[in-house]
């Protein structure tokens, strides 16, 4: 029996949410729910994520995380990172795969990449200023002032700003999951990604460190110069699993961009900092058909969440139609976590083949989206849960 933090979410989460569990429950692995409010009416009237949602995750280290929505422009900041940084969950992971039966433009490319992103720095470490403020003004003059020969020329008044750290110790705790994980799963390659020519003093470092990471693991580099001058991660030295097999690449965030549109089977692990990520982890779910179908995850070193990528569309809320496979393969994410792989490879292959089929699908999954035997949320649920006692 495991204890299992499950938040239901808001918007469609709880359709979702209520697809999943009895998934889950039909591989026969026995859970105990411990449901946690944490929707936007809840957030709102407490004025926080309550406190009883961070107590069940740390106690239980491992939650299901339905959609929550995000106000836009206003309001409190996304519970998804809220979460990641108050629980010390710096990787997130993101598998884009093709499945048989899903619309997507790019379905003879085979694609099965996955999306390693750092969770916790960057510009989303929320450290901003808000134009107008004196704090914002004092900042800006002590840029103004300091010897690195930039300046914001633009007035307080008018400018708002955001700080993006970058860390060695962030930086290289994200490699080693990128390589552990690369190496663990059989993976060819390891691509780390930024903007390196421009950001030089952040970008750059991600650069140095990934790199370093990588000659710990013992990967070969696609580009042997990069490796010269570089020194292993001491730290790693005698702990990592052999890394020799994976391929080190580098690639700018642009490039990388239009190298996935054109050629993804070129591409396995993708490592990226936490604005980058968040971007192409989207554009690597569009190669696949969308949102609909991309899974994700959240780990650190003393607790995991799992959740689907997509918003709470909210618009859709109530009415049994939204596609639930996303959250069911981040739900497959977390039976891996548990240890209980031969679960977890069993829900993948029932999603897999009811989609394939193409019968009770939502319609999204039809040839076309006004196909009248697209089925609801629960009605694919079902197929699933079917599909996964036969399979068992």
């Amino acid at each position: 029996m495991y204890d299992v933090t499950l938040i239901p979410g808001d918007g469609v989460g709880p359709e979702i949410a209520e697809a999943t569990r009895r998934c889950v429950e039909a591989t026969g692995v026995k859970i105990n729910w411990d449901v946690q409010e944490c929707g936007i009416e809840v957030i709102e009237k407490v004025g926080k994520v309550p406190e009883s949602v961070l107590t069940s995750i740390r106690k239980n280290k491992v939650a299901l995380k339905a959609p929550i929505t995000t106000p836009i422009g206003k309001g409190f900041r996304s519970v998804n990172v809220f979460l990641r940084q108050e629980l010390g969950l710096f990787a997130c992971l993101r598998p884009c795969k093709s499945y048989p039966g899903v619309r997507t433009y790019f379905s003879e490319s085979n694609v099965n990449l996955v999306v390693v992103r750092e969770n916790t720095e960057d510009l989303y470490a929320g450290v901003e200023f808000e134009a107008g403020l004196p704090a914002t003004a004092d900042l800006i003059a002590s840029i103004n002032k300091a010897a690195t020969g930039k300046k914001i020329s633009t007035g307080a008044a008018t400018t708002g700003v955001s700080i993006k750290p970058i860390s060695y110790e962030g930086t290289r705790n994200i490699a080693n999951f990128a390589f552990d994980y690369a190496a663990k799963h059989g993976r060819k390659s390891v691509t780390s990604v930024s903007k390196a020519n421009i950001m030089k003093f952040t970008d750059g470092l991600w650069y140095n460190e990934t790199r370093a990471v990588a000659l710990a693991y013992g990967s070969k580099f696609e580009q042997p110069e990069l490796a010269k001058g570089v020194t292993a991660d001491s730290e790693l030295a005698g702990k990592v699993v052999d890394g020799s097999q994976v391929h080190y690449m580098e690639r700018l965030i642009d490039n990388m961009c239009m190298q996935l549109v054109q050629k993804p089977e070129l591409y396995d692990v993708i490592l990226l900092p936490n604005l980058y990520g968040d971007i192409l982890s989207d554009l690597c779910a569009g190669l696949v058909g969308g949102l609909g179908v991309a899974p994700g995850a959240n780990y650190g070193p003393d607790a995991a969440i799992f959740e689907a990528t997509h918003g709470s569309a909210p618009k859709y809320k109530g009415q049994n139609k939204v596609n639930p496979t996303a959250l069911i393969l981040s739900a497959k994410l977390m039976l891996e976590h548990l240890g209980e792989a031969k679960a977890a490879d069993c829900l993948e292959k029932a999603v897999s083949a009811v989609i394939a089929e193409g019968k009770n699908v939502t319609y999204d999954l039809k040839a076309s989206r006004t196909d009248p035997t697209a089925v609801g949320t629960k009605e694919m649920a079902d197929a699933i849960c079917a599909k996964v006692k036969e399979l068992m």
